[in-house]
């Protein structure tokens, strides 16, 4: 790797870095903020533009097409260096932004949030090679606690902010204004960025390392569009309102995406086998839970009982905070030994909190319950969250933790977009007219409380205490609310 080695090196802030630092954290910063946006803003889309039977798919797209754009953009990071995948990433997420601001409907808003999905996608694979390769040893961990706490204010803020702009300008401009944030941000950084070039690794391989190696960053490309596609499949039959239409897809899209699975993942993750695939398993689980939870807290505060957009946005910025707390909680609750209690009482807070926010449908019960369950949600999930990440770290073989990183990533994504979609799927019936409104989004809780409860059950399969302790702290996932920003890419 190439790392500066003037005394600089021990400083984010130092000469050299400074533009690199600054606009790395004003870009993720942008991201964060959209992140927490779009779900406030969503009802206040569906009011204008019609077809709430597509609301699950406005966070669907975005994380399937992540799942891509994570796999590519890491890929082409080490076989070209940074720069171009960077590139790329900015102007797509950019893009992707002025194509919903500006939709007539909500198809081409789910276009553009498909398009954002790749940007970020390949953001946050590159962001992470930029800072091994743009920062020395001492600089690499500020660096990496500068990124995690770009998630703050937007948690904070973002929800708010957005409702307040929804209400006295348009969504529109909740999109349209983060464009010159995004632009300016990677501009400012593209030359540096670019200068990094290829790994020392790559550049000593040269011409050669169009062998064996790409190869195999060629066939987990494959197998990362396969799954994609193959999740795409399945969601629309959860949507298709036949059962005829339905069944077939359904078959063909969880054919194509336990295939790919099978060579993406650790052997036995699918059957949550005790050990490193079980973690791997439970964050899927985890992440299903609370994102096909979140996508539709919101529509539950504005749609069904009627307040205003910022108030639907309070929930989620309580859950943030308490995520952000829960994530620093394993660090101090009794070590390695507590890790089987940390996951299984992180999982049950989820289903309490889902539980706790499901009362809001309750026209006696005070919309206030939506913030405070969601806030313990927000907890449970932090614990989860951050102890999955150390365990699946934990149990990786030497070498391997950034193969081990990236299962656990794209168990987390798929997760994500599988929840908000099975979600969006059971609040489409209300729009069919098969039930209110308000019962479809009780059924979607409960079936994410039953996924939250599974990882319960299923705790007891992870690492009780981990073998090799110093593998932790090569972790170079940020725990956010919005999940990991990025992760390490295999090397």
């Amino acid at each position: 790797m190439t790392h500066r080695s003037d005394p600089g090196d021990r400083s984010v802030w130092a000469p050299s870095q400074r533009l690199l630092t600054v606009g790395l954290v004003g870009l993720v910063t942008a991201v964060a903020f959209e992140g927490m946006a779009v779900p406030t803003i969503l009802p206040a889309m569906v009011a204008e533009l019609g077809q709430l039977e597509l609301y699950g798919w406005a966070f669907s797209a975005f994380w399937l097409t992540n799942i891509i754009g994570i796999t590519l953009g890491g890929g082409d990071a080490d076989r070209h260096g940074p720069g171009r995948a960077f590139a790329v990433g900015v102007a797509l997420f950019a893009g992707g932004l002025l194509i919903s601001g500006m939709a007539g409907s909500m198809p081409t808003v789910i276009l553009g949030r498909a398009v954002q999905g790749f940007g970020s996608g390949a953001l946050g694979a590159v962001v992470y090679v930029v800072i091994a390769r743009g920062y020395g040893p001492a600089a690499m961990p500020r660096m990496i606690a500068f990124l995690s706490s770009a998630w703050v204010v937007p948690g904070l803020v973002g929800p708010a902010v957005a409702g307040l702009v929804a209400e006295q300008l348009s969504w529109r401009w909740v999109f349209a204004g983060l464009v010159p944030v995004v632009l300016l941000m990677g501009l400012g950084v593209l030359r540096p960025i670019a200068a990094l070039g290829r790994s020392s690794e790559a550049s000593a391989a040269g011409p050669e390392r169009s062998g064996p190696e790409p190869s195999g960053r060629g066939r987990r490309a494959i197998e990362a569009l396969r799954l994609a596609l193959g999740s795409t499949v399945m969601l629309a039959g959860l949507s298709a309102r036949e059962p005829i239409v339905a069944a077939p897809l359904l078959l063909v899209g969880a054919w194509l995406s336990i295939w790919s699975l099978r060579r993406l993942l650790p052997l036995g993750s699918l059957v949550a086998r005790p050990g490193r695939p079980a973690v791997v398993a439970l964050m899927f689980l985890v992440a299903f839970a609370f994102f096909g939870t979140e996508a539709f807290v919101p529509l539950a505060v504005t749609t069904v009982r009627g307040a205003s957009t910022v108030i639907g946005g309070l929930a989620l910025s309580a859950a943030a905070v308490t995520w952000g707390l829960g994530s620093w909680l394993p660090a101090h609750l009794g070590g390695r030994s507590v890790r089987r209690q940390l996951v299984g009482g992180g999982a049950g807070l989820v289903a309490v909190g889902i539980s706790l926010t499901a009362l809001v449908l309750l026209p006696g019960l005070p919309i206030a319950m939506a913030a405070i369950g969601w806030a313990v949600a927000g907890l449970g999930m932090g614990l989860a969250y951050s102890t999955l990440s150390i365990l699946v770290l934990e149990t990786a073989e030497p070498g391997q933790e950034g193969a081990s990183s990236s299962a656990l990533q794209l168990m987390f994504t798929l997760g994500t977009a599988l929840g908000a979609g099975s979600g969006g799927a059971l609040v489409a019936l209300s729009e069919a007219g098969v039930v209110s409104l308000s019962t479809a989004i009780a059924l979607a809780d409960g079936l994410m409380v039953a996924a939250a409860l599974l990882v319960v059950a299923l705790a007891r399969r992870v690492p009780a205490q981990a073998p090799r302790p110093a593998a932790a702290r090569r972790d170079r996932h940020v725990a956010s609310p919005a999940g990991a920003v990025g992760l390490a890419e295999e090397s």
